[in-house]
């Protein structure tokens, strides 16, 4: 090749200078992505933490505009959509024309999005919660389970039982049940604190339960796949050095069964993120539920919608990310790790491949390496 070195050889690791300039190019792209991420990430981040919090506190106190009020006027974009309402003439813009009604439309969504912005936020909060409670509590159970299914012997028709019940009825419907058909909501309506300051409303802790059995359902699977992907002798070996079967289980095997989990986790955060939106049948104020209340008010669907899957989307983005890191830190080298369990690239394989000069015809395939 041209970009060769003179004297540097043919093998594999040698690349030319079209190449160089195409991975150099490659970079810059992936680190402005990763740039432009990091910019989204802390604008809806930021926005959301600073209206919470001026919500709590300097909103409750009279200072500024108030909890549950915008920050901006909208007023100013409205006039500005006014001026181009009802005009027939499309906007030259160099080369490309633009119609006027498509700037019209862009400043109302602008405005609509200042007005409603306080709305969104205080469902997000109650999303986030409901799915981190749910998630969090729906583990506990989901483990004991999942464990009882693989070796419980005959207990396992119990774990069974229990997740076919729960993965074989709707979520909407145990919902139902358990605000209606159950006594839960006189019980948390008889304790003074719930719905008082700062803490959610009985039907927000009715959703909880009800999110944590459905979810532990579905965790206990994800989990009891890993679990039989742990290979039995480690169990066996762990038996042989003295350790009980519960211990094996504990020391062994789980902590290899939760890592391979954690992408099986991740979609499980994104369904719960998603269809929190449930709760609101429930009258629980969350996100999906602000949002249809204000749309059936101002008859505003389609923008109002489209905000909402922009919040729904940064959340669900995030929390995606933040697993994604989870599973990077608790890998452990030579097991459960990431890099591991992803395909090379063609180029990565390649490189990776033994030549013909390093290959000795004459023996056996080489041991493959620690990963």
């Amino acid at each position: 090749m041209s970009g060769a070195k003179p004297g540097s050889g043919s093998g594999s690791g040698s690349q030319s200078t079209p190449s160089i300039a195409l991975d150099r190019f490659l970079a810059s792209i992936a680190s402005g992505e990763r740039s432009l991420a990091s910019l989204g990430f802390v604008l809806f981040w930021g926005w959301l933490v600073t209206r919470w919090l001026y919500d709590w506190t300097l909103g409750r106190w009279g200072i500024g505009p108030g909890a549950g009020e915008p920050f901006l006027p909208s007023a100013p974009l409205e006039s500005v959509a006014a001026v181009f309402e009802g005009k027939q003439v499309a906007l030259p813009l160099g080369p490309v024309a633009i119609p006027t009604d498509w700037i019209a439309s862009l400043f109302d969504g602008a405005a609509l999005a200042i007005d409603i912005a306080p709305a969104l936020a205080s469902g997000a909060w109650y999303t986030i919660l409901l799915t981190i409670a749910a998630i969090a509590l729906g583990f506990c159970i989901a483990v004991p389970v999942a464990v009882l299914r693989v070796y419980g012997g005959p207990l396992r028709w119990l774990a069974l039982a229990y997740t076919e019940l729960i993965r074989g009825t709707p979520l909407l419907a145990q919902l139902f049940v358990l605000y209606y058909g159950l006594p839960l909501a006189v019980w948390l309506n008889d304790i003074s604190v719930i719905g008082r300051g700062f803490v959610p409303e009985y039907a927000f802790w009715i959703a909880i339960v009800g999110f944590t059995i459905n979810g532990s359902a579905y965790q206990a699977e994800y989990i009891r796949g890993a679990l039989e992907s742990v290979d039995e002798g480690q169990l066996t070996a762990a038996r042989a050095i003295g350790l009980s079967k519960l211990e094996g289980i504990r020391y062994v095997v789980l902590p290899q069964t939760l890592r391979y989990a954690i992408p099986a986790w991740t979609n499980e955060l994104v369904y719960l993120i998603k269809y929190s939106s449930l709760a609101g049948f429930i009258t629980v104020p969350e996100l999906y539920y602000r949002a249809s209340r204000i749309a059936s008010s101002t008859f505003e669907y389609t923008p109002i919608y489209v905000l909402l899957a922009i919040v729904y989307l940064g959340i669900v983005l995030s929390a995606t990310n933040v697993m994604d890191r989870v599973e990077r830190y608790v890998a452990v080298p030579g097991i459960g790790q990431v890099e591991g369990r992803q395909q090379a690239t063609g180029d990565e394989a390649a490189a990776d491949a033994p030549s013909d000069e390093d290959t000795d015809p004459g023996t056996e395939t080489p041991e493959r390496s620690g990963a």
